[in-house]
């Protein structure tokens, strides 16, 4: 180990915060299961063997966006394109109704930035899950989106939140973030929201009680003090707020974008990310290793280098897939206890906020689940054609 790793072990050892140099250090440190080592020793003192997941299910309503972003591969810029589309609230309803299972416990839902639809589409959409599927906690709208609906209904993030809250918003995902670096973001998304009002959005909803993850897009032109800076700044904003409960870091995929001349990160790529992210975000409670957007072996090997979260069923999602994702479009329960419990870890099913999930009939619910995902499937594609 070299010198600089062990002082770095020494700090962690005694609880003290790790600097911007130690995150620089932690990514060139050539023994990648030294740095993996330490952020599992992280893990495991704040988590022990939990590792969570959840039964969740995923809502994009609408993939017209305004925001023309280099690397996404999901929007399309107009309402007409070749394979635009929008759900109506009743298109909505029944597509959650084809795909949910009684047990469910949250709603995922993340859209385009759509220029041609009216507030009352997003508060209706919320009041519909709030009153046809109450079991569900709605988690909605990035920080990218409320500040799209700011600047088109002439509202602030505050007054958007509360109309929001008010229609059944429980919570808020963390996608939106990108990376923060205004060099970055100006080549590949130089449109959308930027970082600082990311940040706002996330800062006034947590200020609301509302609680809400965090994300980082990397692999594209990012440099690492750009990924050590945006970890950085999630850090101090959770000191302020104490609102994130969970760090997501996103990989870069390049199918069907105008990235598509860049190679995707690695698996080594995606295992040091998590394990700096871990080490480096002392004060966010839960590192997620998303396995739609790893795949499968790579996010169950990532439990071992910090992270304590595979996320959930999802059942289904479409941006990492119209991306190149080669994942499947859902996993079944047990598939997912089964890829924690290989790598020597427990699983605990949580709900959206992280309180755990006893069920007495776990065998049947797989069961379900497992033949919804291939039939929905089908029905997504004659939804997505005829919108």
């Amino acid at each position: 180990m070299s010198t600089a790793l062990a002082l770095i072990r020494k700090k962690v050892s005694k609880g003290e915060r790790l600097s911007f140099d130690d995150g620089m250090t932690l990514f060139h440190h050539e023994n990648l299961l030294e740095v993996g080592g330490l952020a599992h020793e992280v893990r495991l003192k704040l988590h022990g063997k939990t590792t969570y997941y959840n039964w969740n299910l995923h809502l994009n309503s609408t993939n017209v966006c305004k925001d023309d972003c280099m690397f996404c591969s999901f929007a399309r810029l107009e309402t007409g394109m070749p394979q635009a589309y929008t759900m109506s609230v009743a298109d909505a309803e029944k597509w959650i109704r084809e795909r949910y299972r009684p047990g469910m416990t949250e709603i995922h839902i993340v859209n385009g930035n759509n220029p041609d639809l009216e507030f009352t589409y997003y508060l209706d959409l919320l009041s519909m899950v709030r009153e046809k599927f109450p079991g569900l906690h709605i988690k909605a709208f990035t920080g990218v989106e409320i500040h799209h609906f700011a600047e088109l209904f002439d509202l602030s993030y505050e007054e958007i939140l509360t109309q929001l809250i008010d229609a059944g918003l429980g919570s808020m995902p963390g996608g939106g973030a990108e990376i923060f670096a205004e060099r970055v973001r100006k080549k590949i998304c130089r449109q959308k929201a930027n970082a600082d009002q990311w940040l706002a959005v996330h800062r006034t909803a947590h200020r609301l009680g509302l609680r809400s993850n965090c994300t980082m897009l990397y692999g594209t032109i990012e440099r690492p003090e750009e990924i050590v800076d945006h970890l950085l700044r999630l850090r101090e904003l959770q000191d302020e707020t104490g609102g994130f409960q969970v760090f997501i870091p996103l990989a870069f995929h390049n199918d069907g974008n105008r990235l598509k001349n860049l190679s995707a990160p690695t698996a080594v790529d995606d295992l040091r990310i998590v394990a700096v992210s871990r080490l480096l975000l002392d004060n966010i409670p839960h590192v997620k290793a998303y396995w739609v957007m790893l795949g499968e072996k790579t996010a169950q090997t990532a439990l071992l280098f910090g992270a304590n979260d595979i996320d959930g069923t999802v059942t289904e999602e479409k941006i990492y897939h119209m991306a190149g994702s080669r994942s499947p479009n859902a996993l079944p329960l047990s598939g997912i206890q089964r890829l924690i419990q290989r790598a020597g870890l427990d699983p605990v099913e949580r709900d959206t906020l992280y309180h755990p999930v006893v069920r007495k009939n776990v065998a049947r619910e797989n069961a379900d689940l497992t033949q919804k995902p291939e039939e929905s499937s089908n029905q997504a594609s004659l939804l997505d054609a005829r919108a």
